[in-house]
């Protein structure tokens, strides 16, 4: 939630600064809570001066009684002061309310630093390994996933419908051994030089309230993406994001707990509502998957390193992995709600020809602590001030598994499997009609 002080205080910065995510009507809003800030403001001078008059005159009707002494007149006019407070109270309670209303739904101010533009101007920050050649055509996942009877879409459509795959024998493992080799590494790997890993594991809900998602910024905006069970509104969580940056919710921390790192395996559920017309075939893009999620809470002097370091921690998966990727800076227009910078993580997939994301690194300052109210105390005995947040997947299952599945193919319709995973799983080749041994 942004800083209605900042807005009016500076709201031509303010409004440059959204005006650059290229989403219509996002000025119009700030517009609009300026009128109303104003608005509310004058209301509550208006009230604490009725106020004020209404007690000094209680005091005098006091008086004059004890003194023998009738105020007819002077207690009906001070009827009318509290029927115009009343009055004035309701308008400044609809003023916020539609305040905090419009500011839930406005989203974060994109850092200088991040290009101006659509996806067309995301910026390639760089490119790590190459894509690796073959002497013979490389399949898509799905034909490999069905020749090696690891993946069965069929199944998982008659089941719950498209959008939930299955993963069967050799396929399953993989995808527990990658879940178990991520969370290893972000526990019990510190490099205190590089600030890399170093996390504390959290096993999180995957039903969570309504003002949950609201700290996060996934409510009231994104309700259309998100599966809720009506009877309970509970929400099913698009991101183990979701209840770790909310688990110091309404909590004062000291600085000497900071930073906090956190790391949590987790199902995710997305309707994926405004994803018409996506690819969706396989892995691409699923309603149901598995995700290793980093969260930390920093201070405001360490997060723009911290999200470096954070990015830095993603890539190693995929360093370790051997697998070609790109990280890629995003632009505003295809920014998330939350973050006021992102990097992409993206790697390639031979069999579909695509790069895919596997990772999103947001920075996201104080902007879901605001929503939150996830606080420190600084040294020295200074005022509280909000944490900065930040969050990033590492990584993201489905599309680093059709990575995997399609790198690692080989003519003989086999799929290796990269050497960290071996002894993990106790195999080391997937082969046809492949089944957990």
């Amino acid at each position: 939630m942004l800083d209605i002080r900042r807005l009016r205080s500076e709201p031509d910065t303010v409004k440059s600064a959204l005006a650059r995510r290229e989403t219509e009507g996002l000025v119009d809003a700030l517009d609009e809570i300026l009128a109303l800030d104003a608005r509310r403001r004058g209301a509550l001078s208006e009230v604490n001066e009725l106020k004020a008059q209404r007690n000094e005159v209680s005091k005098e009707i006091g008086r004059i009684k004890r003194e023998g002494g009738d105020t007819p007149e002077m207690i009906l006019e001070m009827r009318e002061v509290g029927t115009r407070i009343s009055e004035i109270d309701e308008e400044v309670a609809r003023a916020e309310e539609r305040i905090r209303e419009l500011l839930l739904l406005t989203p974060n101010l994109p850092l200088e630093e991040v290009p101006s533009g659509s996806v067309e101007q995301n910026e390639i920050v760089r490119v790590v390994g190459s894509p690796g050649a073959f002497d013979f055509e490389p399949k898509t996942h799905w034909n490999l996933g069905s020749s090696l009877g690891i993946l069965d879409l069929e199944r998982g459509s008659k089941i719950s419908g498209s959008g939930f795959p299955i993963l069967v024998g050799a396929g399953a493992r993989l995808q527990r051994g990658l879940i178990e080799f991520m969370l290893d590494l972000h526990t019990q790997n510190f490099d205190e030089e590089k600030g890399w890993h170093g996390y504390t594991e959290v096993r999180i809900p995957y039903l969570v309230k309504r003002d949950t998602l609201t700290g996060t910024g996934q409510l009231p905006k994104f309700a259309d993406d998100a599966y809720l069970s009506e009877r309970d509104d509970l929400w099913l969580i698009p991101t183990a994001e979701v209840p770790v940056t909310n688990f110091h919710r309404d909590e004062l921390l000291s600085v000497e707990d900071l930073p906090i790192r956190y790391v949590a395996y987790s199902p995710c559920f997305r309707r994926e509502a405004g994803a018409a017309g996506a690819d969706t075939r396989g892995l691409l893009r699923v309603h149901q998957f598995d995700k290793v999620e980093l969260v930390r809470y920093e201070t405001p002097e360490r997060s723009r390193d911290a999200l470096e370091e954070l990015t830095a921690e993603a890539e190693n998966i995929l360093d370790r992995l051997g697998l070609h990727y790109r990280v890629v800076n995003i632009a505003t227009g295809d920014l998330g709600f939350s973050a006021e910078m992102t990097y992409d993580i993206e790697v390639w997939a031979p069999g579909v020809g695509q790069w895919l994301e596997v990772s999103s690194c947001s920075m996201c300052g104080d902007f879901q602590a605001r929503r939150a109210n996830l606080r420190y105390r600084p040294s020295g005995g200074e005022k509280p001030r909000f944490v900065h947040t930040l969050n990033g997947s590492a990584l993201a299952l489905p599309r680093l598994m059709v990575a995997l599945i399609e790198t690692y193919q080989r003519g003989d319709g086999t799929v290796r499997v990269p050497d960290p995973l071996h002894e993990r799983l106790g195999f080391s080749v997937i082969e046809p009609k492949a089944t957990d041994r």
